[in-house]
């Protein structure tokens, strides 16, 4: 099954080259209908590292000066992907000046030359439609006295991309690759000459995905929230881009749109970064807060759960959870194990995380970033809430799929439509020992404690069988649990004297004191924050309640509570995020 597999994305590699050869033959783009505006957002930070050699891309960073950006030796395919994808042309936008601008035309020139004919990893309808977004985006910079026969190369170019992407859009997987490769060629056939013919086609085909990916609840089958933001951002764009040549979106389009507005406030914390969850990161800096406010939809969170997380939101504290079984099936292949995980945020820095996706740093810490231990929930020690199973093909690649995670979750009816209180459970650890993980959540209406309470429980007659078979295993010493809160680095964690609580400074000086009721261990363990921008994991700590389950049943009490504000916890709060509903 693997090497039929394999071949078949060999096939998808050769016809993408083959229509990319073909697609040269067409007539080129001469010029644009209409000046493009740009609307990605680039980081001048970015840029100016860019601009002197240190290339930082898929966690890896290579410093050299004077390079031409396709000489490096990518060391990973997503690295490869990366430069292929253009996105770095926003960074060098936002710098803006001369030598950004050279830097910018040369490394595009030299893509075209290199790679024109069908060669190189940027040949596939996702990064393709990425590629074309950046490169009408960006017009004027690159356009702006580019020597003489470029821009000619350019519209040429981009013409051939685009008859490219009208013949291979459909080999690109569901979900966001789909959406960037129909959203470049709306984009491009509005944009440049003689291709308006293909908009109405793309524009079909986009109301379709519209409606088949995304759910009710505003979500997709990844839930993956930065990814959901991304889809969105895409969606924004090509209506906005419809609206301005005169052209109307599709109702399943617009509806697409507001179904899924609301359903990133719920997943926005009070600091306006988004819930890490199923391989997101926090987003872009500023992407989630204008993405929402170009959309133009006004509407709250979402009442009832978000794409599968409950929200509670009290005072200046956000809480969401992850409140549903993880994805399936080829969705899987970023999921993690993080049933009724949690992360908390006051006001505008985060307090409790989770690890976050390690992909950036190597299948390893891949792997340990999806298992339930990386996360902000109850474990039996040794085991996750889900398993990684056989390997499977996504998008060409070879992945690891989650499965066996848990099938039944059953919530309190009024879970998500409270805004104050969780209640839940799963059967993730049903089939090894019987155990059903129940947890409670109850946010004080200040926002200024959450209450907590985890139970393991052996329900029914079969359970208790197993559970007993488990005990057996472990000659009657009971079950080891721990239940985890990793903490973000910037907090600065102390355990206390007693061994009973911890103390946690945040740097504005807000204080926040977690404490453990009944005889369950505390300690202060390590962790990691695990951030896609970074070259390596960064160092934090974890708050771990241990504990060994005996008979059919175990509870396991515990409190966080805000102990003090100060004068700058309190500026926070006064120049918060303006102008969203939360």
């Amino acid at each position: 099954m693997a090497r039929s597999e394999t071949l078949n994305a060999k096939l998808i590699r050769l016809a993408n080259r083959f229509q990319a050869r073909r697609s040269s033959r067409a007539t080129p783009a001469t010029g644009f209908v209409s000046q493009p505006e740009p609307r990605t957002l680039g980081s001048f930070a970015r840029g100016r590292q860019l601009c002197a050699g240190n290339f930082m891309f898929a966690g890896h960073l290579i410093e050299a000066r004077d390079t031409i950006l396709w000489d490096i030796k990518a060391p990973s395919l997503a690295y490869d992907e990366a430069l292929h994808g253009f996105t770095w042309l926003d960074d060098l936008a936002a710098v803006g000046d001369l030598h950004a601008r050279k830097k910018a035309q040369i490394w595009l020139a030299e893509w075209i030359q290199r790679f024109g004919e069908g060669n190189g990893a940027g040949w596939t309808p996702d990064l393709t439609g990425r590629r074309l977004i950046r490169w009408i985006n960006h017009a004027l910079f690159l356009l702006n006295n580019m020597p003489d026969g470029d821009p000619e190369q350019y519209f040429s170019s981009m013409g051939q991309q685009v008859m490219f992407l009208s013949k291979r859009w459909k080999a690109a997987a569901h979900g966001l690759p789909r959406f960037e490769a129909l959203t470049g060629l709306i984009y491009a056939g509005l944009a440049l000459s003689g291709m308006d013919h293909l908009v109405k086609p793309a524009v079909e085909a986009l109301s379709q995905e519209c409606t088949s990916q995304i759910d009710e609840q505003g979500g997709i089958p990844t839930r993956n929230p930065e990814e959901l933001l991304e889809v969105f951002t895409l969606l924004t764009w090509a209506a906005a881009a419809l609206t301005e040549a005169g052209k109307l979106a599709s109702a399943e389009h617009i509806a697409a749109i507001e179904r899924i507005a609301p359903t990133l406030r719920s997943l926005r914390h009070s600091d306006g970064g988004l819930a890490r969850f199923h391989g997101g990161g926090r987003g872009i800096e500023g992407r989630l807060d204008h993405a929402l406010a170009a959309s133009g939809i006004r509407a709250k969170t979402r009442k009832g759960l978000s794409m599968g997380y409950a929200r509670l939101q009290a005072g200046r504290t956000s809480v969401v959870v992850d409140a549903t079984s993880p994805p399936e099936g080829e969705f899987s292949a970023n999921a993690h194990a993080s049933t009724f995980a949690l992360e908390l945020t006051s006001g505008r820095r985060p307090l409790i995380v989770n690890c976050g996706c390690g992909a950036g740093f190597g299948e390893d810490w891949q792997r340990a970033g999806r298992a339930t231990p990386s996360h902000s929930t109850l474990g039996l020690v040794g085991y996750s809430s889900a398993r990684l199973g056989t390997s499977g093909f996504v998008g060409g690649q070879k992945r690891e799929l989650l499965t066996q995670g848990p099938k039944d979750v059953l919530l309190e009816p009024n879970t998500g439509l409270e805004t104050l209180h969780f209640h839940g459970g799963h059967d993730g650890y049903r089939n090894s020992h019987g155990l059903t993980h129940v947890r409670e959540l109850n946010l004080g209406e200040d926002g200024r404690t959450l209450i907590g309470e985890d139970t393991l429980a052996a329900i029914t007659d079969q359970d208790k069988q197993k559970f007993d078979l488990a005990m057996d295993q472990v000659q009657l010493q009971g079950i080891e649990f721990q239940v985890r809160f990793h903490l973000h680095p910037e907090v600065d964690a102390t355990l206390d004297m007693g061994g009973t609580a911890v103390s946690l400074a945040q740097r504005s000086g807000e204080i926040w004191v977690f404490r453990q009721n009944g005889s369950t261990g505390i300690s202060l363990e390590p962790s990691v924050y695990l951030e896609k921008d970074r070259i390596k994991p960064r160092a934090t700590k974890q708050i771990v309640l241990s504990g060994r389950i005996m008979g059919y049943a175990a509870r396991i009490s515990w409190t966080l509570a805000k102990a003090q504000d100060t004068p700058t916890a309190v500026r926070d709060l006064q120049t918060d995020a303006p102008g969203l509903e939360t």
